[in-house]
């Protein structure tokens, strides 16, 4: 496929350059709508609902950004300067998503013509450790690929992979026919067999080598979505796998920015604080410190919500975009009367993916971009932030001697470390920096000195994973996990109760996993569907799919037959 035939392909799911709507003046009664949460999802029902004339009041307990944002280390700033920035987790914003990039595009940032969206910038390498072998220094993205067909796909896959140590030829290339199995396999079968199985029985990890399991089944899914493999859908791999590939071909005109692309500030200071004084231009309401704890159904419909301080709110319209840890809630008796299908969101399961900040007097000299430690019992990545940020660091945060924050992820937490043995679960907050250090330590200096224990200023746990005094840990911020058949559990942005809307990490959309991208495609899937509830003839908010190579149509097309005939993949041999 040319890339010309690709372009012509895409133009139909690119609709970033429809005009947007300006808002009106003051909205007119029947178009309040009440946001739970201020999180991504939350935010962008907001921006989608505001530009259309609608009276917006988002509700947010915690802090405007949820999981999203970054926030300051309190007590750490000196001589003028601002505290060291602290967050969640690092963010990463691969090519592949499309809703984030459109609403950073409509958010002004001073001297940035496409606004937030000119704070993006394009990370080229990932450094990848190894236990007890030196680190790689691999480029992230694929580029002078010809044309994607089958053949050239699966040269490229084995490429992608072929980095792995010891790893059997005849493994990389079972891993990668199974790869090809899914970018040629149908939606029926997708949804039908691949939801239902698990990742790892799906690239065949019963009976592999060590590296197979460890670095290709494992290690890949733990640091890319952090999901089990065992445990996950493999639909939900196979789909950001598939984006991920696509966009690191540059061959996909809606797929631009790389695979790789990070924030040139601290989150806040970068998006989200922007986006918010945007929002309040615009008109949208904050009330901070309350969150949702109930609805009443009346004849219906929601009559009101009644929030943590005991107030009650009123609405014409009301869009729950709370994780789904908090949205099961709001599921009262007389709510899942009205419709049985949101009973299945008290069966989705959530986990742990926090992040761990250290701050370094001196340079690491790592590569500037993301770290990927594979086979780490707590699958770390980590991300050198201060090096591309467009500040000057040591000057602008802290006392003046950091000058690096390595940012890293945690995404297993109910693994032995290497340290002491324990799950991250069950250390105290000391013990997690100290077995996070030993780690990256371990994986990442064979051989390299990028890594010393002397330059460690201090470091910042998400202030999100409670130590119990009792010696229990808690996390207010856990994410989903696409478990197998999980599909079925997720709610649409709309239900049977036509004025309540849900948007979240947990609803049904095209990314299908818990990502910032998934999280505004569902505030703009709520957004539009009350401007459905309330025969609106604006333009609806724009949802992009996921791109598919049209070269791989016929074998689809095959396959969706001899699917519906009960026939295997016609790789299965």
């Amino acid at each position: 496929m040319l890339r010309g035939s690709l372009a012509a392909a895409a133009t139909a799911g690119v609709a970033a350059t429809l005009p947007r709507p300006a808002r009106a003046g003051a909205a007119p009664a029947g178009r309040r709508v009440a946001v739970f949460g201020g999180g991504v999802s939350g935010l962008t029902a907001a921006h989608e609902l505001i530009e259309r004339g609608y009276d917006v009041t988002v509700y947010e307990p915690v802090a405007l950004g949820g999981k999203a944002r970054s926030m300051s280390v309190p007590g750490t700033a000196a001589g003028g300067r601002l505290d060291l920035p602290g967050e969640h987790g690092f963010r990463f914003f691969p090519g592949c998503y499309q809703h984030i990039p459109d609403t950073m595009s409509r958010i002004p940032f001073p001297g940035n013509p496409h606004g937030v969206a000119d704070n993006l910038i394009r990370v080229q390498s990932a450094a990848v450790g190894f236990r007890d072998l030196p680190p790689a220094v691999l480029p992230v993205e694929l580029g002078g690929l010809p044309q994607i067909d089958p053949a050239t796909l699966r040269t490229t896959l084995a490429a992608m992979v072929g980095f792995v140590p010891e790893l059997p030829p005849q493994e990389l290339a079972v891993f990668t026919g199974q790869l090809l199995r899914w970018f040629t396999s149908s939606t029926e079968r997708r949804f039908g067999e691949y939801e239902y199985r698990s990742w790892a029985d799906v690239v065949q990890a019963n009976g592999k080598s060590a590296a197979y399991r460890d670095y290709l089944v494992s290690a890949l899914t733990r640091i890319t979505v952090a999901a089990k493999p065992y445990r996950s859908s493999a639909r939900t791999i196979g789909t950001i796998g598939e984006a991920l590939v696509l966009a690191g071909t540059g061959m996909v005109p809606g797929y631009q920015g790389g695979v790789d692309r990070i924030l040139n500030r601290p989150t806040n200071e970068a998006w989200i604080d922007p986006w918010v004084d945007h929002l309040r231009g615009l008109g949208v309401r904050f009330e901070l410190g309350a969150g949702a704890t109930g609805l009443r159904l009346d004849g219906g419909r929601i009559i009101s919500a009644r929030l943590s301080d005991g107030r009650d709110v009123d609405a014409d319209y009301f869009v729950s975009a709370m994780p789904v840890d908090r949205a099961v809630g709001l599921l009262s008796n007389d709510l899942v009367d009205a419709d049985p299908r949101l009973a299945g969101m008290r069966q989705l399961e959530v986990d742990w993916m926090v992040g761990i900040q250290y701050y370094l007097t001196r340079s690491t000299e790592l590569p500037e971009g993301h770290i990927a430690a594979l086979g780490t019992p707590w699958a770390l990545t980590g991300l050198r932030q201060a090096p591309m940020w467009a500040v000057d660091f040591p000057s602008r945060y802290g006392d003046g001697s950091v000058v690096e924050c390595l940012s890293v992820d945690i995404s297993d937490w109910d693994s032995p470390g290497i340290l002491y043995g324990k799950t991250a679960k069950q250390c105290t907050r000391d013990e997690v920096a100290e077995e996070v250090w030993a780690q990256l330590t371990a994986w990442l200096n064979n051989g390299t000195d990028w890594l010393r224990k002397q330059d460690i200023h201090s470091w910042f746990l998400d202030p999100g994973v409670r130590f119990d005094a009792d010696g229990t840990t808690g996390n207010d911020t856990p994410l989903l996990v696409n478990t197998i058949g999980s599909w079925d559990n997720r709610p649409e942005a709309t239900c049977a109760v036509p004025n309540l809307f849900f948007a979240g990490d947990h609803v049904r959309t095209h990314i299908d996993l818990a990502t910032m991208e998934g999280a505004n495609e569902s505030g703009r899937a709520a957004a539009n569907g009350v401007l459905d509830a309330a025969g609106d003839s604006a333009t609806r908010a724009t949802i992009f799919p996921l791109f598919a190579p049209p070269v791989f149509d016929p074998l689809k097309q095959l396959d969706a037959d001899r699917y519906r005939a009960g026939l295997p993949h016609l790789l299965d041999g």
